[in-house]
Formats: structure tokens, sequence, C-alpha cells
């Protein structure tokens, strides 16, 4: 997960210290070579002149063309290709359907069973599947993040576009995962729980940054991407959950993959309707998101103790933890990736303008790329001392990275 981390934050103090030598709110190039007239003011956009940049980040750099692009899948598109993916309350799981009912008399005896399965789960598992849950738990950030793109957003906090409502009822679903993950974890007694409130909240109160420029192009490869990696990593702990004796753990997160798999497929059908109506727009907005890396939410994550303690950054420990694990690797990165070239037929795609043909062929390349670079550092690993970092989440008992 924490692939190329320490690349984007020096060269995020770069673009930062270049901004500050000059005014604070200066012109930038749009996107790659999207086209050129700028967002005008819109109920969508309020008093958008164009991409901007402040305190070095990039704002607003979505086009008027391209704005309409996106507007252009707002109803037929999404009524029938997306939202469908959304599934009724009534035939939601919910947090209770896997939990000792607490009114049941034998409550205290279920508890007693559900701890004697989860026993046997060793700390590298806690440790990913609590990070897993602490972000799951930040999702008021996830849906600030979506409330950011241009011409998607909620204008009202309950407004009837089809945008609007995805969003929310998106939110509504994914906000069983923490939930359910949050209980079983306290009734397991397995975790220090006060250690991964402190967590959540100061992730939440640090939000996340995913370079998406308030541009739903950009932001919805994030997503596509995002959604598929979630799956990845929740699918791989209910394995490991089943390998540790743990079934109904397992049942949990195989029912988390799941949904997290609709809405990949989802985000996934709004990049179809970008790459069908704006097949240049479409690669250029991948090749900018996968040159930027995929920042995973919960980067920003702090416990107040893990770096004093160890002088180390705690998302880049759950990382390797997660890695270490077969949770989410590199690999998984690299896999993901090539899935969403082959979703989007990106080595198919003809009449693409020039920066669109380039991004292309370097989208093309990448995956592999990627996978020589995870077998190098691999083999690094391999070869060096193992290294172990005390993790709060599970009583400052040492795991190794």
């Amino acid at each position: 997960m924490a692939l190329g981390q320490q690349a984007m934050q020096r060269k995020g103090a770069l673009n930062a210290n270049r901004a500050s030598r000059k005014a604070c709110v200066v012109r930038a190039q749009a996107v790659a070579s999207a086209p050129q007239q700028p967002a005008t003011a819109s109920q969508y956009v309020p008093h958008v002149q164009g991409p901007i940049i402040m305190n070095g980040q990039v704002l607003h750099s979505i086009t008027a063309e391209r704005l309409d692009v996106v507007r252009s899948l707002e109803d037929g598109y999404l009524q029938s290709q997306v939202v469908p993916l959304l599934k009724p309350v009534e035939k939601c799981w919910q947090p209770a359907d896997f939990l000792p009912p607490s009114e049941d008399p034998d409550f205290l005896d279920k508890v007693r069973e559900l701890r004697k399965r989860a026993a046997n789960l060793p700390d590298d598992y806690l440790v990913v599947f609590t990070g897993d849950m602490i972000t799951e738990e930040a999702l008021p950030t996830y849906m600030t993040m979506l409330n950011t793109l241009d011409g998607v957003r909620d204008e009202t906090g309950a407004s009837q576009t089809p945008w609007a409502k995805w969003t929310r009822e998106w939110t509504a679903e994914e906000n069983r995962h923490g939930d359910v993950m949050n209980r079983y974890m306290y009734l397991t007694g397995r975790v220090n729980m006060k250690a991964v409130e402190v967590t959540v909240q100061n992730l939440i109160g640090s939000g996340m940054d995913p370079k998406t420029e308030n541009n739903p192009y950009l932001g919805f490869c994030y997503t596509s991407f995002q959604e598929r990696a979630t799956k990845v990593s929740h699918g791989n702990t209910a394995r490991h959950a089943l390998e540790h004796g743990d079934d109904v753990l397992a049942k949990i997160c195989g029912s988390i993959a799941s949904d997290e798999g609709r809405h990949e497929i989802a985000y996934c059908k709004i990049m179809d309707g970008l790459f069908e109506r704006d097949p240049s727009g479409a690669m250029i907005a991948f090749g900018d998101m996968m040159k930027k890396q995929i920042v995973m939410p919960a980067h920003l994550m702090n416990d107040n103790v893990h770096h004093a303690n160890t002088g180390r950054n705690l998302f880049a420990d759950f990382s390797a933890v997660a890695e270490n694990t077969g949770t989410y690797t590199a690999m998984d990165y690299a896999d993901i990736m090539e899935h969403l070239v082959g979703r989007w037929n990106v080595k198919n795609l003809t009449g693409l303008n020039g920066d669109a043909a380039a991004m292309q062929e370097y989208v093309i390349k990448l995956p592999d790329r990627i996978r020589k670079l995870a077998e190098k550092a691999t083999a690094r690993r391999k070869k060096g001392k193992v290294v172990h970092a005390p993790f709060s989440w599970v009583f400052n008992r040492e795991v190794a990275l």
C-alpha cells in the first residue's frame, strides 16, 4: 500500500515550495491537453475561473467542455447503468446480522463463543484488520471527497440529482462496514479500542488529498481503483480469518468485499461512459492518476504514539504488515492497474490526441514496471534483517514488517 508514498511526499513538498515563491493563487495549465476553455460559474462550480494552484494544490482543473460531458451522464446513463448497482435497504445485510443480539438472554455465552473463535487470530492479522477497519471508519472524509468534485457534488445536502443520490446511498452502504468491524473487534477483546478510536478521530480530522483537483474525471479514476483495492484487501482478510478458525469474521469480511465489488463496478461504469464520450480526456485522466500514484485513503493515519515510540510512519508500517501477510501488496496494485487497462480497452483505443496517446503508451507499460520494482523490493526484504515495530492497536506488541 505504501508504494510511492515517500516519492509523492517529496513531490508535494517541492510543489509547495514552488508555490510559496509565487502569488497565493496563480493560473495553471489544464491537465494535459484538455480543452482550454475554462469552466464558467454555474450552479455546479460557483465562481470558478479555471484551474488554479492554491497552497501548492491544483484545484478545478476540469474544463467547461468536459464538465458538459460529465453532466451528459446524469440522466439516462447514470440512472440505467450506475444507480441500479445500489441495493435497497431491505436487501442489505446489517451489522446485527453477524453479532450476538445484546437483548438475548444468552448474550454473554455467545460473546464467549465469539472470543473463543477469535483467540487464534495472530497479531499481524489483527493489525491489518484494524488498519482496514480504521480506513472504513473514516467514511465522512470519503463522502466529503466526492462532494469536492465539480459537476457531481450534492449542492444542498439532500439534492435529488442522480449524482447526489448515488453519493449519499453509497455512503450509507459503506457505513455498515466500519460499524460491523468495530463492534466485532470490541467484542473479541483482542485490540486496544482506545488506541483505535484515537487513530480514527485523527484520521477523520486530517482528511485526505487524492490529488483529484475537484475533477470528476480524476475522481472516478481514483474511486474505480480504490474500490477494487478494498475488495482485494477485504477478500484476503476473509480468507485469512477462515484459515485462523474464525468463520464468522470470514463471512463479515467476505460480505464487505462483495459490497466493494459492486461499488467498483459502478465507478468503472462511470468511467466507461467518459471513455465512450471523451476517450482522449478519459485516457489523460487515467494516465495522470497513475503517474501521481493512487494514495490510499488512510495515508494520514496517526495514533499519537507510533512515530514518537519508533520514529516510523504508522501508515507505512501498517502497509508493510499488509504486504508481509499477502493482504494487499504491490503486486495487487499492478494487477488492479492491468485489470483497469483491460476493462477500459486502453490498448485498443484509437483516434486519441497526442497527449492521450502518450498516456496510453505509458499506462500500458506500467503494470510490468511496477511488478519488476515489487520483485526487487521483495528480494531486498528477504535478504535484509527482519524488522519489528510495536503497534498500539495490539497493546504495543511487536509485529514483523
